[in-house]
């Protein structure tokens, strides 16, 4: 299964309730902290909600 870097690069400052939990859950913290997943259709839902204070890269192991 392919996994998924994911980095905030962006505030949460103004964000909505529904963005602060989901970046939660993702493991992310502070910006420019990083979190790696197994690449999942959860996983990308949540990255969904979030694309715009987020990147992501693909990790090929």
């Amino acid at each position: 299964m392919s996994k998924i870097k994911v980095t905030l690069k962006k505030s949460l400052i103004g964000g909505t309730e529904s963005m602060r939990r989901n970046v939660e859950s993702l493991g992310l913290k502070k910006i420019n902290s990083c979190a790696i997943h197994n690449d999942t259709p959860a996983i990308r839902g949540m990255i969904h909600v979030v694309r715009h204070l987020v990147s992501v890269e693909e990790i090929n192991e």
